[in-house]
């Protein structure tokens, strides 16, 4: 068994899938607008290694909280192949303001950073 996809919804979905071209290197597909749905678009963004995210959007969605403090998912955590990998996309992030914890080794052992995606999600960069 695996995960074949995780969706995430977002208000800005040019937005979002700059993001994850930019600080993943993702492949995007075709954008797909429903015609049953209306206004309904996603992306499917494949980062690698089988880890695919559809991106959603629809007219009237709203905003998370920005503590993320709610009951769902806290974080996407994505391994991206060592420490020094970890340093420079966190550098990256760090420039556009959206870093939220620099890299560190934690209690339980990885060596990780987190940032913020364009709609304030948590993602934890690990080596």
């Amino acid at each position: 068994m695996k995960v074949a996809h995780v969706a995430l919804w977002t208000q800005d979905l040019e937005r979002q899938a700059h993001f994850w071209v930019t600080f993943f290197g993702a492949e995007i597909n075709e954008k797909y607008c429903s015609k049953t749905n209306p206004g309904f678009e996603s992306y499917f963004v494949n980062v690698g290694d089988g880890i695919a995210i559809e991106l959603m959007t629809k007219p009237g969605l709203t905003q998370s909280t920005p503590d993320n403090n709610t009951t769902g998912w806290v974080h996407l955590a994505i391994a991206v192949g060592g420490a020094e990998k970890v340093d420079e996309i966190a550098g990256r992030a760090q420039e556009q303001g959206i870093l939220v914890s620099v890299p560190r080794t934690t209690g339980d052992g990885y060596y990780e950073a987190v940032i913020r995606d364009p709609d304030g999600n948590l993602i934890e960069i690990v080596a």
